[in-house]
């Protein structure tokens, strides 16, 4: 957002997006509020901070694309820019704008904008499918327009979004605060998503049936059975829907078939021991489901871009050098 500041003609458009220059400006001071707390909250550890819930993060340093699986999950940068890939689908997100993950979802990001003078700042909070079914059920039908895609979506936060997560980092502060107004935040939070651009996403998570509901059941599955030789038909019977029906559904909400997702389960599974174990390739890759020591090499290498044992040596290089330079 800051850096189209310096184009007059980006400043007026985005000046009249958000309603007029006062408007612009409240929410500019929000922005602002919101990048103070986390560098003061970010300040009492290294790497992610885990806070009541809410994860928070401050970091000069630019990544390498790394691959992950993405809990349900609310994430606002408040500055720097960071790029998360689903299959075939990109999302570019900077200051000001939010990501909302609604299954766990097989990802590969990459923090792309962070200095030591203006590090990269985010704050993350879990979506609670509970809250958001008690949320429906109070207020009636939310108005949401149809969407197609992967359950992930990239939106410009509004001043009311942002603020409310200033006032949930403020009550860090205040501890017998935090006990009883914290619950209340989180909930504004939550309405708003669901009243705000990504409505539709975000209700699927309080829906008890339909595709993500659908898809959900099927992950949780194959989270269970990772590492095992699984047929679509088991799946399909488990999850208590048609093999077509499980198809379709699942990669509408997830950009690929449950095979490659469990692929993907294993892989990052496998790169997670890797950092442990950098010198037992052939035990890695049996543990998480490759009988042949060749095929695990050649599918590591086909998503990571580098052999395993190469890989685990180039990432405990990287976090032991990140750490002397800290």
């Amino acid at each position: 957002m800051c850096r189209s500041l310096h184009d007059p003609l980006n400043f007026v458009r985005i000046v009249l997006c958000y309603g007029g220059f006062s408007c612009f400006t409240r929410l500019m001071d929000h922005l602002g509020a919101l990048r103070a707390r986390i560098a003061h909250l970010a300040a009492t550890g290294n790497g992610p901070v885990c806070i009541e819930g809410m994860t928070i993060l401050s970091t000069e340093h630019p990544t390498e694309p790394l691959g992950s699986i993405n809990e349900p999950v609310f994430a606002l940068v408040a500055q720097g820019a960071k790029r998360v890939v689903v299959g075939e689908h990109v999302f570019d997100f900077r200051a000001g704008k939010y990501l909302s993950v609604t299954v766990d979802l097989p990802v590969t990001s990459q923090i792309t904008q962070a200095t030591r003078t203006e590090p990269y700042l985010v704050f993350g909070l879990p979506l609670e499918p509970a809250l958001i079914t008690a949320l429906l059920m109070e207020a009636g039908p939310v108005l949401a327009r149809p969407r197609s895609g992967p359950a992930i979506a990239v939106s410009d936060a509004d001043d009311d979004l942002i603020d409310a997560v200033v006032r949930l980092l403020r009550l860090v502060d205040r501890p017998r605060d935090f006990a009883v107004l914290a619950p209340g935040v989180r909930r504004e939070i939550h309405w708003r998503l669901l009243n705000g651009p990504q409505a539709s996403l975000v209700r699927e998570i309080g829906l008890i049936q339909g595709p993500l509901a659908v898809t959900t059941h099927a992950i949780e599955w194959l989270k269970a059975h990772f590492n095992e030789v699984i047929r679509i038909d088991d799946l399909a019977d488990a999850v208590g829907v048609s093999v077509s029906s499980l198809n379709r559904h699942f990669r509408a909400t997830t950009a690929m078939s449950p095979l490659q997702y469990q692929k993907q389960l294993r892989l990052q599974r496998a790169r997670i021991e890797l950092m442990t174990s950098p010198h037992d390739v052939a035990a890695v890759g049996h543990s998480v489901g490759y009988d042949s020591p060749s095929q695990f090499s050649r599918e590591y290498r086909r998503m990571f871009g580098i052999p395993p044992g190469q890989d685990a040596a180039h990432r405990r290089t990287a976090s032991v050098t990140t750490e002397q330079t800290r």
